[in-house]
């Protein structure tokens, strides 16, 4: 018929796929050429600078091969930049087509394992979308398959849509404006996204984000690009929020669900700080006996803390004036006084107690660029220094989260295992139950303690608030985090029998295993409650000898399943370092 319309892809499906097949013929080596085999070392590769192709014989034209081909235009294309950064895009030119060598997906897969992070340091945007393209094609995992071709759709459709915006005239930083909107339908019967409420955007990153901490070997690249698209002033996602917050203003009002309301702002001068010139601290609410505190403010004033202020929930002048020797330690006696200064009464649950001194700090900003909000049993186990690391952390990040590590009780003395989740370490939830046969099932993670972890806030924003578990802004969830790697958050939850059931009674009724706590893992109430009321000690007995107690058995389950850590920690010789005497 005359009328009808010209399809976009005449021959449809079959067409389509056609032309995509014929773009992927592999590409074929000349005699004596091939990628560099599995067993090829990889350190070292990150320093080695790629130079002009066309300046060595034996990587100049004529070309060979289509492989040669290819090689020369990359390295060319590379040229000034590193032999790491070469292989990585050589082994994605080679995965791309219909065929390539048989280890080609192995080598890859070592590359992104081995020297992830040099990678992820060296490679520009373009490069890292195509590595996470290539891990939709040939990733070892679901999850790496998964989110590979999800992060690949996403930028492809980015692609697509910004090159026609260039044909609107307008600048990527510019939105459009409210009154120019046509009125006309989107394709396939779509409902338009509401500006005032629409949360498209926010459930299709959030989603890729936590899929991605399902596999260790994708999840920095997959959350790294993922930042790097939330901070970009250009995208669409930041012309809807902008469009949002024009029509919330028209209307007078906030829009709801307002993501942009929860972006934290950054203050200017956090940005290039250096391990050299970044101070962190920390800030706690304890009610514990003074060596308990000496541990605490000794471990981390050795790791480096320039300011440590601790809130003695029940004051304690003896306390103040042993831990006050250190210059960098400063005590809050929380008395009467205190809380009648502070304007309101004293908050008759600990939770709050903690968050509002930990909001004072915070606003007090303590002298430093990052402050943590800690308990009294929890300890900062670094790989690198703390400096080093937070400089690390993206400069629209606001907050920083640390991933717990619960300590394994031994017979005596201070613990010196720890055990991750299950999630943390990039295991299926079918593991618990290898390792914990008869209560895994029944707790997240193996865990009887929180599995969210404490965070590290920036200092210096105005309007925010800082939890127990989170940052708040404006009231809401701050939403620009970033999860920091290579530390861990050591929890001395359970120490010992002794101390877990001495523990338990104010455990259940007002800390972490009342129900109804902000805690999303809420076996533990219903579990422990059950066996008290059941099977009396006898029962929690069981489920501390089987959890808790480091054991040689529960130690070699763990590390089989790369669950459990080692790290050097003596908090008891550092208090003697620190302090000069214990207590």
């Amino acid at each position: 018929m005359s009328g009808e319309k010209t399809p976009p892809y005449p021959g449809g499906i079959a067409a389509i796929l056609t032309q995509m097949e014929g773009r992927r013929e592999a590409l074929d080596f000349a005699p004596g050429e091939a990628l560099p085999p599995y067993e090829t070392p990889l350190a070292g590769l990150s320093a080695q600078i790629i130079s002009d192709p066309d300046a060595d014989p034996a990587e100049a034209p004529p070309f060979r091969s289509n492989h040669h081909r290819k090689r020369h235009a990359l390295r060319r294309e590379l040229t000034g930049r590193s032999e790491l950064v070469f292989l990585n895009a050589l082994l994605i030119a080679h995965l791309r087509k219909r065929a390539y060598p048989a280890h080609a997906p192995a080598l890859f897969q070592r590359l992104w394992t081995e020297e992830g992070a040099a990678l992820l340091e060296q490679l520009d945007p373009r490069w890292l979308v195509s590595s996470v393209t290539t891990f939709g094609d040939h990733g070892l995992s679901l999850v790496q398959r998964s989110v590979g071709l999800s992060l690949s759709t996403l930028f492809g459709t980015m692609k697509l849509y910004e090159s026609e915006r260039l044909y609107s005239g307008l600048p990527a930083d510019r939105p459009f404006a409210l009154d120019t909107r046509d009125r006309g339908s989107l394709p396939m019967e779509m409902d338009g996204y509401s500006l005032s409420g629409g949360g498209l955007d926010v459930n299709m990153i959030g989603r890729l984000w936590l899929e991605a901490e399902g596999d260790p070997v994708i999840q920095p690249l997959a959350h790294h690009l993922l930042e790097m698209l939330i901070a970009d002033d250009r995208t669409v996602f930041r012309r809807m929020m902008t469009m949002r917050k024009r029509q919330a203003r028209r209307a007078g009002a906030r829009p709801k669900g307002d993501l942009s309301g929860n972006i934290a702002p950054v203050p200017a001068s956090h940005r290039g700080l250096t391990p050299e010139t970044l101070r962190w601290g920390l800030t706690s609410t304890i009610r514990a006996p003074l060596p308990e505190i000496a541990r605490f403010a000794a471990h981390h004033l050795e790791l480096g803390a320039a300011a440590l202020q601790i809130h003695l929930d029940t004051p304690d002048p003896e306390a103040e004036a042993y831990l006050t020797r250190h210059p960098a330690v400063r005590v809050i006696q929380c008395d009467a006084a205190y809380w009648q200064a502070s304007g309101r009464a004293r908050p008759e649950a600990h939770q709050v107690r903690q968050a509002f001194n930990a909001t004072q700090a915070l606003r007090d900003g303590l002298g430093v660029h990052w402050l943590g909000h800690l308990d009294v049993d929890e300890f900062l186990l670094p790989q690198r220094p703390m400096a080093a690391l937070l400089a690390e952390v993206p400069h629209a990040a606001a907050f920083a989260r640390i991933a717990p590590a619960e300590a394994l009780a031994p017979d005596d003395g201070l613990p010196h295992r720890f055990k991750t989740t299950h999630k943390h370490a990039g295991q299926p939830k079918a593991v618990l139950q290898e390792i914990y046969p008869t209560f895994g099932a029944h707790l997240y993670g193996g865990f009887l303690s929180h599995t969210s972890g404490k965070v590290f806030a920036r200092t210096g924003i105005e309007d925010t608030r800082l939890g127990l578990h989170r940052l708040k802004y404006r009231g809401a969830d701050a939403s620009n985090r970033h999860r920091l790697g290579e530390v861990w958050l050591g929890h001395l939850h359970a120490r010992s029998w002794e101390q877990f059931r001495a523990d338990l009674e104010f455990r259940r009724t007002r800390g972490s295993y009342r129900k109804g706590s902000e805690r999303p893992e809420m076996g533990q109430a219903e579990l422990i409650g059950f066996l008290t009321e059941e099977e009396g000690d006898a029962g929690l007995r069981a489920l501390f000898d089987e959890v808790c107690a480091d054991t040689p058995e529960l130690r070699r389950r763990l590390a089989a399943y790369g669950m459990l850590i080692e790290p050097p920690f003596d908090p008891d010789a550092a208090v003697t370092r620190v302090f000069g005497r214990a207590p």
